[in-house]
């Protein structure tokens, strides 16, 4: 009776110890999958991260954007500002006082159109917004002054105290500031879609025309936005309309001609002599950057203004 005892009991403990084993294990192995399932969805997570993280927030549909959204209302305007201010320069017959009342009603108008459409997603797109709304502001409140001013001055005069006025100012630093912002953005946009292109580059006074000429052409147009910024020069061309005549006057043979051994030394003759107009990068395109990377926008086109 005992031996039976001990028999059955013998089995019962051997069946609670291989149930338990079972059971360790299943719970051993639950933790493994739960492990796995948990790292595979840290891992896919991770992935989605990283993916989101390298697409650059300057995209050609971001740049084209800017362009019609903001730039170009900020164009418009400039346009009629140089048109008025040509016009009093070459002694034309004008009448100021409206003429600038016309001019502060149409950056008001600007102004407005720029700020319809959030760029705030691209950094750099959204602070050339900023500033361009800002400098359209500012040439509302300049334009006001110059008409009053209008009533007592006249011509060259009129033109002196518009240049002095703190809302000029104001106007073309922040014009320029947005500017050289579109142009790092799409300096950007060109690293993100080549890697050998560096995504920044700082403007220096000694850069030789040797390194120059081994620069991507979205690098030298964001070093002419920068050394526009540092001039306060706001002008009727752009930035790299600069850029291709720095480049033709070191083709042609003129810069070693006048010894000329940087960039920075072309850039100042170029300026001081008015030698810059708008509309010179796309005469120079199909010669010189017919194969170069740049974002598909109107201004680098053989139409642009």
């Amino acid at each position: 009776m005992e031996k039976k005892l001990s028999a059955n009991a013998m089995l019962y403990s051997i069946g609670f110890v291989f149930m338990l084993a079972c059971s360790v294990g299943a719970f051993f192995y639950g933790i493994e999958v739960g492990a796995d399932r948990t790292e595979s969805r840290y891992e896919a997570e991770k992935a989605s991260a990283e993916a989101k993280k390298s697409v650059s927030p300057y995209q050609q549909q971001d740049l084209v954007s800017f362009y019609h959204t903001v730039f170009l209302p900020y164009r418009e305007f400039q346009n009629e500002w140089f048109s008025a201010v040509n016009k009093l320069s070459q002694g034309e017959s004008i009448d100021a006082s409206s003429a600038f009342k016309e001019l502060s009603n149409l950056a008001k108008n600007k102004a407005s159109e720029a700020s319809s459409f959030n760029m705030q997603n691209s950094p750099l797109l959204g602070e050339a917004q900023v500033a361009y709304i800002r400098s359209l502001k500012s040439f509302a409140d300049a334009a006001s002054q110059a008409a009053s001013s209008s009533k007592s001055a006249k011509g060259d005069e009129l033109l002196q105290l518009i240049a002095k006025e703190k809302n000029y100012i104001t106007a073309t630093a922040q014009s320029l500031t947005a500017q050289q912002a579109y142009y790092d953005a799409m300096l950007k946009w060109s690293a993100s879609v080549n890697v050998e292109i560096p995504s920044e580059y700082k403007l220096s006074a000694k850069l030789d025309l040797a390194k120059w000429d081994t620069l991507p052409i979205t690098v030298k147009n964001k070093l002419m936005a920068d050394s526009l910024l540092s001039r306060k020069q706001i002008t009727t061309f752009y930035p790299h309309d600069l850029t291709s005549r720095v480049d033709e006057f070191i083709i042609s043979g003129q810069a070693a001609k006048m010894k000329l051994g940087t960039v920075s030394q072309i850039v100042e003759l170029l300026l001081d002599t008015d030698a810059v107009r708008s509309g010179d990068f796309a005469d120079s395109h199909a010669k010189l950057y017919k194969k170069t990377l740049l974002p598909q926008l109107p201004f680098f086109s053989a139409n642009a203004d």
